[in-house]
């Protein structure tokens, strides 16, 4: 028999549907939107039942967040040492450390803990969220992580996790030496590594450490940790955008035992992040990941690609069009420019959904060359292959995106979180002013979404979309006025726009009918409020196909 079909009405429904943008009521069936109007065309529908209890709430489409990582559930396994005030999937606020001092009495207590347990000197001390970039004067190396354990290896994870520094203990365990002849281990006056590890293949040296890092982010736990995370955020629609695991049986059937659960509170989609080999293994791969679609359900979708080739731009990894840094210097390629046409090819081929990390001008520059090429001898209509973070992308650059079919997810938060050291420490005002730049990426035509890339940053919609209207730093600076853009193009882009980018516009992003009942309950309208009070819009919940998850 069909499912009743309920009928909530809400203090104010905005569906992000123009054919009805605004509604009193949803009525649900079955686990998906039947439709929406006025209470009185509603209460027409055969046997329907009224549920009164949203009546007091703002109801829009379930957040989507296409540019996540699922393993920041699990990054709480870890100490924290970033340095803003973060919450977290239990309830604690960490404070931030704000000094270099903070840092290493931060992890003078973990140590403790650690000893006071028992735990033997070569257990690893692990961490996450350093930011050295907040620091003046010297950069946090090895010799200071020696003022907490000259014995213990430690490893602390920059919150960008494009970069690592480990201590003394730890490089003499892993034979991390003037004879490591690698790009991203920088060197002293005299030839000693400092400690800091650059991008996956210098940060891979730090060995059982680094391992042990990622691999307590591989539980059932930490995934579930992560759909609470969302839940408390108003999002129903995450990705996991880059698993190199994504296509082995056991990490599907994790994502299967605890996404498939009626009681987890979102709907995920994995992307495989592939590695360079030869084209045998290459086209290996990719009938790999397009045989992991048939294993998607309503709740988890497998058979996306997405390959990170640069680093981060506060970590000075990104690759930089000229000047480059303003200090002359430039970052690291993860993928050298030369290969990536040839990964990206049986992807492409295969039909699947490519989405590439491009945090510098110059490494959007090698994807866009790299799309195009592979346009030229594979044609693929409706492809959205998206340019990934977008921080520092031209204009000329996005009419060639839009030009070429594709899309951009722009990494709004960064100018909140770091803007203030973009303008004084990486490119200076001018650069800093027109980084994610979402208004010009719309006014060029291109499809738009935003992201907070978690755990690099908190998990949180609306504070995506804050950051873009508003573009304030930490110090409350408005940088790039001219980039901001409106409370409902922002919204559009958390919804709408992130569905598209991952194909999924026919399923989610809008209050519509035939649509998954996906839905933010919120308990002010941020279409009502001050623009710059959206981050602060209270999550009450969300719906995930007619099933209401209050928030913890």
């Amino acid at each position: 028999m069909p499912e009743t079909t309920t009928i909530y009405p809400a203090a104010a429904i905005h569906t992000l549907d123009p054919s009805r943008p605004s509604a009193e009521a949803v009525a649900v069936s079955d686990g998906r939107v039947l439709a929406v109007g006025t209470m009185d065309e509603l209460l027409t529908i055969d046997g329907a039942v009224v549920d009164g209890s949203l009546e007091r709430f703002t109801l829009l489409p379930g957040f989507v967040e296409a540019h996540c990582h699922t393993m920041a559930g699990g990054m709480w396994l870890h100490t924290y040492c970033g340095y803003h005030d973060r919450r977290g999937p239990d309830g604690r606020v960490w404070s931030g450390c704000r000094s270099m001092n903070d840092v290493i009495e931060r992890l003078r207590e973990a140590e403790a803990r650690l000893a006071d347990q028992g735990v033997g000197p070569d257990e690893p001390l692990l961490a996450w969220g350093l930011d050295p970039i907040y620091f003046s004067g010297e950069r946090l190396i090895a010799k200071h992580l020696d003022l907490v354990s000259t014995t213990r290896p430690i490893l602390v994870m920059h919150a960008s996790l494009h970069l690592a520094t480990v201590n003394n203990a730890l490089m003499e365990v892993e034979g991390i030496t003037p004879d490591t002849d690698m790009d991203g281990v920088p060197k002293d006056g005299s030839g000693w590594p400092i400690g800091e590890l650059q991008e996956p293949a210098a940060m891979s040296l730090a060995g059982a450490a680094f391992r042990k890092f990622w691999g307590r982010t591989k539980s059932e736990a930490s995934l579930r940790n992560f759909g609470n995370e969302a839940r408390n955020a108003g999002i129903t629609t995450l990705t996991d955008l880059g698993n190199r695991e994504s296509t082995e049986a056991a990490e599907i059937e994790r994502y299967r035992t605890v996404v498939d659960d009626d009681g987890f509170p979102a709907r995920v989609s994995v992307f495989h992040m592939p590695t360079p080999g030869t084209p045998e293994a290459l086209a290996d791969a990719a009938s790999a990941v397009l045989a992991s679609r048939e294993l998607s359900s309503a709740k988890l979708r497998f058979g996306h690609v997405k390959l990170v080739i640069d680093g981060s731009i506060q970590g000075y990894t990104a690759r930089l069009r000229w000047p480059h840094y303003l200090d002359g210097g430039n970052g690291i390629w993860v993928v050298p420019p030369g290969q990536v046409t040839d990964i990206l090819r049986p992807y492409h081929e295969a039909g699947l959904l490519i989405h590439v990390h491009c945090n510098g001008d110059e490494a959007v520059d090698v994807f866009l060359e790299a799309v195009e090429a592979l346009l030229a001898e594979s044609p693929r209509v409706d492809h959205r292959h998206t340019v990934q973070h977008c921080q520092l992308t031209s204009p000329g650059q996005y009419r060639r995106i839009a030009a070429l079919g594709m899309s951009a997810n722009i990494f709004a938060n960064h100018t909140f979180f770091w803007g203030d050291q973009h303008v004084s420490s990486t490119v200076g005002p001018d650069r800093a002013a027109r980084m994610n730049s979402a208004r010009t990426a719309l006014d060029l035509g291109v499809p738009l979404s935003m992201h907070s890339d978690a755990p690099v940053t908190p998990l949180g919609s609306l504070h995506v979309a804050w950051a873009a209207v508003n573009r304030l730093t930490t110090t409350g600076t408005v940088l790039g006025p001219e980039e901001r853009i409106s409370v409902p193009e922002a919204l559009h882009a958390i919804t709408m726009g992130a569905a598209h980018q991952l194909k999924m516009d026919d399923e989610v992003g809008s209050i519509s009918p035939r649509k998954f009942a996906d839905l933010a309950i919120l308990d002010a309208d941020p279409f009502a409020i001050d623009p710059t009070e959206l981050r602060d819009v209270p999550v009450w919940g969300t719906m995930l196909g007619g099933k209401i998850f209050a928030a913890g």
